[in-house]
């Protein structure tokens, strides 16, 4: 899909790779960016640079979604791209807490449920619109420390799987951004608990936003930032017990790094 004319909302807009999408959109000729974000100051600031609209949403509340999809679809008769962008991290396993799980559960998962429910519709009446869904190389290879991350961002991606399924033959397009490290303050939060083995091969948001630039053009489902994480994916698909193997020894050797 051409991005230029279009309508694009982009949550998490405010900073990380959600900034930076919604500042390569502009420039590549979208006729209106509308920057979402819990943090309105940030999505305001945002919107300036690009001459967007900025909207506070607070992703976990389908009552936000509804009201972001609303307002858009009022002002500017139609959304033709939506980029539900907006994530967060937990760290742990089953020992996390309840209240840790859930809110996880509903920024990673529900937020693109309620962009779902809301903007389909409208693109399907259409027959044209596309979904963007910011997800994550650990939706395809979990996540060695983060169990509620791995496993939100898992099912995240088989959402959006199902939404391609189920409308792809009707005009929907979607897309699965599926980054391994990328500059961000999530990043930096986890190099501050000492975990360092993605920041090697880390991308600037801005290079992330040009290959999504790209995959939207394309009309490409996955959205590989960096490329190695098909190899990862194919071999675990190839040999699931061989790959489980591997993980274990990647968390052991980061968990215990050779001095």
């Amino acid at each position: 899909m051409d991005v230029t004319g279009r309508v694009i909302v982009v949550t998490g807009g405010a900073k990380g790779i959600g900034r930076a999408l919604a500042k390569r959109l502009a420039t590549a000729g979208a006729k209106a960016v509308v920057v979402a974000d819990i943090d309105l100051e940030g999505a305001s600031a945002v919107a300036r640079e690009i001459d967007g609209t900025a909207v506070r949403c607070d992703v976990s509340r389908e009552a936000d979604v509804k009201e972001l999809v609303d307002r858009v679809e009022a002002e500017q008769g139609r959304i033709d791209i939506f980029c539900s962008n907006a994530g967060i991290a937990v760290g742990g396993g089953p020992e996390a807490s309840d209240d840790q799980w859930q809110r996880i559960w509903d920024v990673n998962l529900m937020s693109h449920v309620f962009v779902a429910r809301h903007a389909l519709p409208h693109m399907l009446k259409r027959g044209e619109g596309y979904l963007l869904g910011t997800v994550s190389a650990a939706g395809l290879l979990n996540h060695v420390f983060a169990a509620p991350y791995g496993v939100t961002k898992a099912a995240a991606l088989s959402l959006f799987e199902w939404l391609s399924i189920a409308h792809g033959d009707q005009g929907l397009r979607v897309s699965c951004l599926c980054p391994q490290g990328v500059k961000t303050d999530m990043l930096a939060a986890e190099r501050r608990l000492g975990l360092n083995f993605l920041t090697e091969s880390a991308l600037e948001p801005d290079a992330v936003a040009e290959i999504v630039l790209q995959g939207i053009h394309d009309e490409k489902f996955l959205i590989l930032p960096h490329p190695e994480v098909a190899e990862y994916f194919r071999r675990k698909a190839e040999d699931y017990d061989r790959w489980l193997r591997g993980m274990r020894r990647l968390r052991t050797s980061i968990a215990r790094p050779s001095t």
